[in-house]
């Protein structure tokens, strides 16, 4: 859901990997945001009036302080909403899933409840005088479109690129060795950033130069055969065995999924 205007404000944000691979991200736009934004403020707003609706036949007989504590359960609504939906969604709301946009930290990889925590409570400052003035100005003069909130948890808002799993993730020759429970399992224990590190490049290796490339997956490759205990198929490329534990990350699809893949290849 993109136009004319956010492309204009879109930036980018290159990450470089101790192997010395950049992966570049595609900042979001204030247009976006703003939109995104919008969306999620209506949500708070009824989820905070559906509250103060429950209270407020206990609090008929005391208008002044319900106004009052609608002030306080809107803040309380307003940060236990961003703060809970992106933790568990890696970085989303609903408004920022609807315009496919997600907080990642600096270091390119997923966000946890420690910076949706700091991002959010500083969302009062982000928005003096109104309407996000200082936040937006502050993104426009950051070189990474950083509101004070993102600054301070340092995370950065970035469009969401639909990415297709590579047909080599299922297709790698060693379906036995992705059958064995002892190697599927020491896979699932890889750490979340592991996780995340491995199928990034998975499925943006086409993007690196040949270079970069055979570096990144040598590199993962001596980190994956430590974590996992496990040495290397002589016959598989650093790429492949890299490759083969993704594949393990990646649930395969039910069949119901594979027919009707199959019957929109055939129309």
């Amino acid at each position: 859901m993109s136009s004319a205007p956010d492309t204009i404000l879109d930036g980018s944000h290159t990450v470089l990997t101790p192997e010395y691979v950049e992966f570049r991200f595609t900042l979001a736009g204030l247009y976006s945001r703003f939109l995104a934004w919008l969306l999620d403020a209506l949500i708070v707003l009824v989820g905070a009036g559906l509250v103060m609706f429950l209270l407020g036949f206990a609090l008929a007989a005391m208008p002044g302080f319900a106004s009052a504590l609608f002030v306080v359960v809107y803040f309380l609504v307003d940060w236990g909403y961003g703060i809970c939906l992106e933790t568990v969604w890696s970085g989303q709301t609903v408004g920022k899933r609807v315009m496919s946009l997600r907080v990642i930290q600096e270091s390119g990889v997923r966000i946890g409840f420690y910076h949706a925590a700091l991002r959010n409570l500083a969302r009062p400052v982000d928005r003096l005088p109104m309407m996000y003035l200082v936040g937006g100005a502050a993104a426009l003069v950051s070189g990474s479109h950083q509101r004070l909130g993102d600054m301070l948890a340092g995370t950065i808002v970035v469009r969401e690129r639909r990415l297709k799993a590579p047909s080599a993730l299922g297709t790698t020759g060693e379906e036995g060795l992705l059958a064995d429970p002892l190697f599927v399992s020491r896979v699932k224990k890889l750490s979340t950033e592991e996780r995340d590190v491995i199928l990034s490049a998975a499925l943006r290796r086409e993007e690196l130069r040949m270079e970069a490339r055979l570096q990144l997956f040598a590199a993962l490759s001596t980190r994956l055969q430590e974590a996992l205990a496990m040495e290397k198929p002589a016959h598989l490329s650093d790429e492949k065995w890299t490759l083969l534990v993704a594949a393990a990350l990646v649930p395969p699809p039910s069949a119901k999924a594979r027919r009707l893949s199959g019957q929109g290849f055939r129309q």
